[in-house]
């Protein structure tokens, strides 16, 4: 007889289990809708259609448009066609870019490209709680500045920037403001105009989508056109931005999701918030435990603890990989992208910890299928692990 270990999953910001419904809805296109979004014949035209429909989804979503609304393979593809298209079709305006210095790898690697490409980045500090400071913003803006970077949600710590004031600071220099949306569309409301974003990204592998499957927002009305400069070519896809077949099924997919998250907003938000600060509350109780980044403007799936003297490496490896019959529990000590990385996190020592402080800092991130009874198991043997690590220090 083989015992079934327990999983308990609490790393959503790293990717979200498929919804059974979401799986349903793209399926078909799988198997009996197959054809081709571009052909011509009844085939092609039923795959158009439901092309058309998912990307009105989207739209809905994010309080856009249709038309405005591009699919990617994720969010490093809509980052990567954001910044770089944006830098090469205002190059003449001016070679400024600025960032922040939290922003997830994807956002800085690509500025780091360019700049070997003789653009000048400006990588905004962030204060202690990971905020940005809106007054070195607005320092440091120019009249050859050309975008500002800046994501809504971190997808170490759930801080929420100011958006809508970053934005006023970016046009009040006739500059585009580029917002990576991907741990914030689908969980809180997203209203692209009311914010004043021109450029957004998101991943479907974030709110209960398949992985390979993105979205990106380009402004295109009110008599403002945000032009891009395609990073691919070849048969004009998705208004000549990116060119490629369009994986119908994976477009399906997000746009069902889409509307789901639309819909189911707000109860799931009640519902993760409640897990998340009972979590929180009794982790806190742990002797020398802190919490990482602001604790009022954050995601509300969100905790990003540093339990000081104990290796987070050590904490992930002694919950995920344990051999007793504990069960099995995923979480975090940074973004999935840089894993393998041995350095702390970029986001933690940028808001001023030490570098003990963040080896020893682990993500919750918690979504819609998570159990109170899951959290109680959690809590349990977090605290075991936690001071079984601090007895080997000592």
């Amino acid at each position: 007889m083989t015992f079934q270990r327990q999983l308990i999953y609490l790393d959503n910001n790293a990717t979200t289990p498929i919804d059974k419904r979401v799986l349903e809805a793209m399926y078909p296109f799988l198997t009996d809708n197959f054809a081709n979004a571009n052909s011509t014949h009844q085939f092609g035209v039923g795959a158009y259609e439901a092309v058309k429909a998912a990307r009105i989804q989207v739209a809905e979503l994010l309080g856009a448009q249709p038309h405005e609304v591009v699919f990617t393979s994720g969010a490093t593809e809509g980052i990567n066609l954001a910044i770089k298209g944006v830098a090469e079709k205002y190059a003449k305006k001016g070679k400024h870019i600025v960032t922040v210095s939290t922003e997830h790898s994807a956002v800085l690697d690509t500025c780091q490209h360019l700049q070997g490409k003789g653009y000048e980045v400006t990588y905004l500090p962030v204060k202690q709680d990971g905020l940005v400071d809106l007054n070195e913003l607005k320092r440091v803006l120019r009249s050859d500045t050309i975008l500002v970077s800046v994501m809504y949600a971190n997808n170490e710590t759930g801080v929420i920037q100011p958006v809508k004031e970053i934005a006023a600071l970016t046009h009040s220099v006739d500059a585009i403001f580029f917002c990576d949306g991907t741990q914030a569309v689908g969980k809180v409301p997203i209203n692209v105009d009311d914010l004043g974003i021109d450029v957004l990204c998101f991943s479907g592998h974030k709110i209960y989508a398949p992985k390979g499957i993105g979205a990106l927002y380009v402004k295109q009305h009110h008599g403002e056109k945000v032009m891009l400069e395609a990073l691919q070519h070849g048969g004009g896809h998705e208004r000549g931005l990116r060119s490629g077949t369009l994986n119908v099924p994976g477009i399906v997919a997000i746009g069902y999701a889409c509307e789901l998250a639309r819909k189911e907003m707000k109860k799931n938000a009640e519902s993760i918030l409640t897990l998340r600060n009972y979590l929180e509350s009794e982790l806190l109780k742990i002797e020398d435990t802190v919490i990482n980044g602001n604790t009022i403007e954050r995601m509300y799936n969100v905790t990003n603890i540093c339990f000081n003297g104990a290796d987070s490496d050590a904490m992930i490896m002694g919950l995920s990989n344990n051999e007793n019959d504990l069960p099995l529990i995923a979480v975090s000590n940074g973004s999935a992208c840089t894993s393998t990385s041995i350095e702390p996190s970029h986001v933690l020592t940028a808001m001023g910890l030490h570098e003990s402080a963040a080896f020893s800092s682990i993500r919750f991130s918690l979504g819609k299928y998570n159990t109170k009874k899951e959290i109680d198991v959690v809590i349990d043997v977090i605290k075991n692990v936690v001071s079984e690590l601090r007895a080997m220090v000592n």
